[in-house]
């Protein structure tokens, strides 16, 4: 129940399974890489001066922190009334309204020449986007690449020598430390506000939908409405996080806003600005966060945290590196795993082909194993661009009817926005391509080559024929 409840009081800031599949990593350049400006020094140095102003420290970051504005036309389909067509048949078409809408966001300059980290909700879907900068230029931006699961999005605009601000390593923030939400709430202009960090690693339901990785900076900062996108500073005015969300059952601010760690959104903005994708690393593991019943069963002490793993996938990085069932890992590269959710998130954010260091415990002992992780597909069951299938069960047969005599790979989806989706629709029973039978999903993917293909499809008692290009 705490978890409906915190989605349906969740306010995004503007208008709006482990897979076991891996292959290997893309590294041919899409963008230039921006140069960046990093400090991965604690905030502190165990001092506690008085400070009667933060203004030096602000100053600067206002410059580099932006408005960014969306436009996008939404098509609305309006029916004709029914008395015309009495009239004249079905000749009368159906109208199609178009009209704009409007969004406000944030964005912070990450680098001298345009890169803007941003929220995916910030700019997804827009038609058009403008930046205004501190400087009261505006100028039009373009999406280098959005990433839904972490609600971070690079946006570039062309210009030179801009400010910049410098990014900190969010693993080091605490607690209790004091940070600044700088943005644009409700368009009123740019704002400071101060607060502490209130929790790290927070996980709260915003990003479920889309099976997101959410480990985000809590603050009571005020954060509201036209803030998404924006800076979260600590108090030497290093960027500690992107602004992402509230929650609130008003959509005003109540002291509770979520911040996308820096470290998350670096790594996602240098997949998306390398490849134009975001790459995340595969282990290839099921596990389950450790409970104090399962420490103790093991032999630990029943404080002991960790993830105990459950199954270890054929063929993975996790095999290869000798992980087993039972094993619990406590640290990857010396990071703390704490949950399941500490497990995917410092996985997913490690590059593919990467080599990281396992701390494990079997048997009541402790040790090291090295994994060179894969890549994750994030749609182990796509067979064509928005198309996913499935083997067919017994359960759909009988379901939809199908005859004993045919078999193959069953469409559960088809997204709306496929070059697919006027020729393949869910239930339909995939039974050859090109005249070979298919019931394999791995052999179907090899079979659709670049080129025309014929597909022998049963559909609604029928047999029908197919054909879809592949590009």
């Amino acid at each position: 129940m705490k978890s409906k409840c915190l989605s349906a009081c969740l306010a995004v800031l503007v208008g709006v399974a482990p897979s076991a599949g891996f292959a290997a990593k893309d590294t041919t350049p899409v963008h230039s890489m921006p140069q960046l400006k990093l400090d991965s020094s604690p905030v502190t140095d165990d001092k506690s001066p008085r400070v009667a102003s933060y203004a030096d420290v602000i100053e600067p970051v206002q410059t580099a922190v932006v408005s960014v504005y969306s436009k996008k036309i939404v098509r609305q389909r309006v029916l004709v009334n029914p008395l015309l067509r009495q009239f004249f048949g079905d000749n009368v078409p159906d109208q199609e309204r178009a009209r704009p809408e409007e969004g406000l966001g944030s964005g912070v300059i990450v680098s001298p020449d345009g890169y803007i980290l941003t929220n995916n909700h910030v700019v997804e879907g827009a038609d058009e986007l403008k930046v205004l900068l501190a400087d009261e230029r505006e100028l039009i931006a373009k999406v280098i690449g959005a990433d839904p699961k972490t609600d971070i999005a690079v946006i570039k605009i062309e210009a030179e020598k801009l400010p910049v601000v410098t990014l900190a390593d969010s693993d080091n923030i605490r607690v209790g430390d004091v940070v600044f939400a700088v943005g644009n709430p409700l368009g009123v202009g740019q704002t400071v506000t101060m607060g502490i960090v209130s929790a790290k690693g927070r996980s709260v339901g915003i990003l479920e939908e889309v099976a997101g990785y959410e480990s985000f900076i809590q603050t009571d900062a005020a954060i509201n409405m036209g803030n998404s996108g924006g800076a979260l500073v600590d108090a030497r005015g290093r960027l500690v996080g992107i602004n992402s969300a509230i929650l609130s059952p008003s959509r005003g601010n109540i002291g509770i806003g979520f911040a996308v760690p820096v470290n998350l959104a670096a790594t996602v903005m240098h997949s998306l600005i390398e490849t134009g994708s975001v790459s995340r690393g595969y282990l290839g593991v099921a596990s389950e966060t450790l409970t104090p019943d399962h420490a103790e069963a093991l032999g630990l002490n029943r404080n002991t945290k960790g993830v105990m793993v459950t199954d270890v996938y054929p063929g993975t990085p996790a095999e290869s590196a000798g992980l087993k069932r039972g094993d619990v890992i406590m640290s990857i590269n010396e990071k703390l795993v704490g949950s399941l959710r500490d497990l995917r998130v410092l996985i997913a954010q490690t590059s593919p082909g990467s080599k990281v260091k396992l701390k494990v415990s079997r048997d009541g002992k402790e040790r090291t194993v090295e994994a060179a992780l894969g890549k994750l597909d994030e749609k182990p069951n796509e067979l064509l661009g928005g198309v996913e299938v499935t083997p067919l069960n017994p359960e759909a047969r009988r379901r939809l009817n199908i005859p004993a005599r045919l078999n193959g790979l069953l469409v559960t989806n088809v997204d709306e926005n496929s070059d697919y989706a006027d020729r393949l629709a869910q239930d339909v029973l995939i039974l050859q391509i090109d005249r070979q039978d298919v019931s394999d999903l791995d052999a179907a993917r090899k079979a659709l080559t670049t080129g025309r293909h014929m597909l022998f499809v049963y559909y609604r008692g029928a047999l029908r024929v197919v054909g879809v290009e592949v590009k």
